[in-house]
C-alpha cells in the first residue's frame, strides 16, 4: 500500500476489541458493518479519512486474543505471522465511515463500509466476512490516523477516488468546514452503487459510473486530468494504485506543488485478490 509521506499518526495506539452490532446492505457492491461495545469507549474519533487495521476472526475468535500489541510494526507483524494458519485473524485496512459518540440511550458506534466483490471462493476474505457478518461477532481494530493531512488545507479541495476510496472521501467531506469549496470525483462500478453523500455546499460531488469493462480508477483519473489546475487546493487521491500515482504525476506536471497532494494506493488491479474498501 503506497502512501503519502505526511501521514497524521495518532499519539497513542492500542488494540481495541469490538463487536458487530448490525449490518446493512447499502447497494449491490456495498455492505455497512456497525461496530461497538467492548473497548469502544477507548476509541478516539479523528474525522477525515481516519483508518485502522481491522483483524477479522476468519479462523475463529480465539485467534483475536493472540494478536501482538504492535502488530503494525515489523517485529509485531512477524509475531502476528507466527499465529498458526487457520487460527490467524485476517488483517486488512479500513476507514471509519462514520462515528457516533455515546448517548444516554446507546453506546458509541463506528460504521465501516465494505466493497463487496465476487461470490463464494472468488470473494476476498474481508469482503466475504462482511457479507455474512452477524451481530455479536468480535473483531479487533488498531487506529492508524489520517492519510488526508488537514495541515495541507481544508478550504479548497480536490478529492478523487474509485469505489474503494469512497468511504475515505465521505469522511473528508463530513469533516470539512462549511465554507470549503472544490470538487469530489467519485467512481462507482454501477449506477446502483452511487451513494448519497453530504458535504459543504461549495464542494461539488461528481459521481462517475464505470462502464464497458473499464479498469477501476481510469474514469476518475480521466476526469481529474480534464480539470483546470487548482494551484491553491489540497488534492487527495485514493484508490487502485494507478489512480493516485498517475494522478499525482499529472498534477505535478501541471505545476501543483507536491506538498499540496495527499495520495494513497489501496490495492493493485494486476493479480489482486481483494479490493480493500477504506
Amino acid at each position: 500500500m503506497a502512501r503519502a509521506s505526511a501521514l497524521v499518526k495518532p499519539p497513542h495506539q492500542e488494540l481495541l476489541h469490538l463487536r458487530v452490532l448490525r449490518t446493512e446492505r447499502l447497494a449491490p457492491h456495498w455492505m455497512r458493518v456497525t461496530l461497538g461495545g467492548g473497548d469502544i469507549d477507548r476509541f478516539t474519533a479523528r474525522g477525515f479519512d481516519q483508518w485502522f487495521r481491522l483483524f477479522l476472526p476468519i479462523g475463529g475468535e480465539a485467534g483475536l486474543e493472540r494478536i501482538p500489541a504492535k502488530a503494525n510494526t515489523l517485529f509485531g507483524y512477524l509475531r502476528y505471522l507466527r499465529i498458526p494458519e487457520g487460527e490467524r485473524p485476517v488483517m486488512r485496512n479500513y476507514t471509519v465511515r462514520a462515528y457516533r459518540p455515546a448517548t444516554t440511550d446507546a453506546g458509541a458506534e463506528i460504521d465501516v463500509d465494505f466493497v463487496l466483490h465476487g461470490h463464494g471462493d472468488t470473494a476476498g476474505p474481508a469482503s466475504g466476512w462482511a457479507a455474512r457478518a452477524e451481530a455479536g461477532e468480535s473483531v479487533v481494530i488498531l487506529d492508524e490516523g489520517l492519510g488526508f493531512n488537514p495541515d495541507r488545507g481544508v478550504e479548497d479541495v480536490v478529492l478523487v477516488a474509485d469505489e474503494t476510496g469512497v468511504p475515505a472521501v465521505a469522511g473528508v467531506l463530513a469533516s470539512l468546514p462549511p465554507t470549503a469549496t472544490g470538487v469530489a470525483i467519485l467512481e462507482a462500478p454501477t449506477a446502483d452503487d452511487v451513494l448519497p453523500l453530504e458535504g459543504p455546499a461549495g464542494v461539488e460531488i461528481r459521481w462517475l459510473v464505470r462502464e464497458g469493462g473499464a479498469e477501476p480508477g481510469t474514469i476518475a483519473l480521466a476526469e481529474l486530468m480534464r480539470l483546470p489546475a487548482a494551484s491553491g487546493a489540497h488534492h487527495f487521491i485514493v484508490g487502485e494504485q494507478t489512480l493516485p500515482t498517475a494522478g499525482r504525476r499529472h498534477l505535478v506536471t501541471q505545476g501543483i506543488d507536491k506538498a499540496a497532494i495527499s495520495f494513497v494506493g489501496y490495492w493493485r488491479s494486476a493479480g489482486a485478490t481483494e479490493k480493500v474498501a477504506r
